[in-house]
């Protein structure tokens, strides 16, 4: 029964998704509807609820949790057309094309990107095409060479561009990371399709055909829905990614370890509050995602040893952007963690 109700609870993630297209098909103010409710109502939420610390899981083959995530798919469809649709017949016009746009990059970030990095660490193909679609649509190019290849492989080291540097801004992280993402994803890409000995390459190269294909979406959707359709593009696409790499940001801050050392649950913060839980499908529980990278979302466990965030990820939103409050907070936490597990 237990596992049961964890299970049930993830349906909460389809909230920020079902905000989004009542926003956009409603029009005006309510385009800020997933806004408030992420930025506001959850992020206080977060800071004034306990830490929901249990483990119960039902077994890795249970559908139900898997049935969710497939269900993210159409949701983040439907919510990328409203928008679309709502600027199309003028439903959001003015001002509120850049709250509708907010709002659902947003959504973007928060649920299409989370459940895509959910299916890129499944085995079966169907599964990672979803994931590809995904990043997609949130105008990813880089995030599943990367994270595959690098991130799990190297995080908590100089190698790994998505692990932020202790003292280092958010900003800076952000730029230096999604830049250096972009070059690794690049390179890894063009030496694989050339091992392979196949042309023309943009067909086989990730990147390339990623940065083709969102090129031609553009084109066309500025051409049948209008110029306002770029600008809705660009900034729920820099939003989605930004979360991205807020995420990453806060996972890894300023833990390190040797090159020749195994990554483990001691290299990632954690958090067990509520809502980033279940509304992220147990993203937050990213200590044990490391250390069994293949686990299902709904079977990631606590760690008593991990170094905990003193919020949830909707929670520290604006601690992050805002620098020197993100140090004051954090820095003391990871010195209590490197006094009590670094020798």
């Amino acid at each position: 029964m237990k596992s049961t109700l964890r299970n049930s609870l993830y349906l909460l993630s389809f909230t920020p998704a079902i905000a989004v297209i009542i926003g956009n098909l409603s029009g005006g103010a309510f385009t800020l509807l997933n806004t408030a409710y992420t930025l506001g109502i959850l992020a206080i939420f977060e800071w004034i609820t306990p830490a929901f610390l249990s483990n119960h899981n039902s077994s890795k083959q249970d559908a139900w949790p898997k049935l969710i995530l497939y269900a993210h798919v159409p949701l983040q469809i439907l919510s990328i057309s409203s928008l679309f649709y709502g600027i199309y017949y003028e439903t959001i016009n003015g001002v509120w094309i850049v709250a509708a746009a907010f709002s659902t990059g947003l959504n973007s970030g928060t649920s299409a990107i989370v459940v895509a990095h959910e299916f890129i660490h499944c085995r079966k193909p169907f599964d990672r095409f979803l994931g590809k679609f995904l990043l997609f649509t949130a105008g990813n190019i880089y995030f599943y060479i990367e994270h595959l290849a690098v991130h799990h492989r190297w995080v908590g080291t100089a190698k790994d561009n998505a692990t932020a540097k202790f003292g280092e801004s958010l900003y800076a992280f952000f730029i230096r990371s999604a830049c250096g993402q972009i070059k690794g994803a690049y390179q890894i890409e063009t030496e694989r399709v050339k091992a392979l000995g196949i042309a023309p390459i943009f067909l086989y190269h990730y990147v390339v055909r990623q940065i083709c294909v969102q090129g031609l979406v553009i084109i066309l959707s500025v051409y049948f829905l209008g110029s306002a359709v770029l600008l809705a593009l660009i900034i729920q696409g820099l939003l989605a990614n930004f979360l991205l790499e807020y995420v990453n940001y806060i996972q890894h801050y300023g833990l390190t370890r040797d090159e020749k050392q195994r990554a483990s649950e001691l290299h990632s913060w954690e958090s067990n509050q509520f809502a980033s839980r279940f509304l992220l499908v147990d993203l937050s529980r990213h200590a044990d995602h490391h250390n069994y990278a293949s686990k299902p979302y709904h079977t990631l466990i606590n760690y008593t040893e991990s170094p905990k965030l003193p919020s949830g990820y909707a929670g520290l939103f604006f601690v992050a952007a805002i620098p020197f409050l993100w140090r004051k907070i954090i820095h003391k936490q990871l010195a209590d963690f490197n006094a009590k597990h670094i020798k």
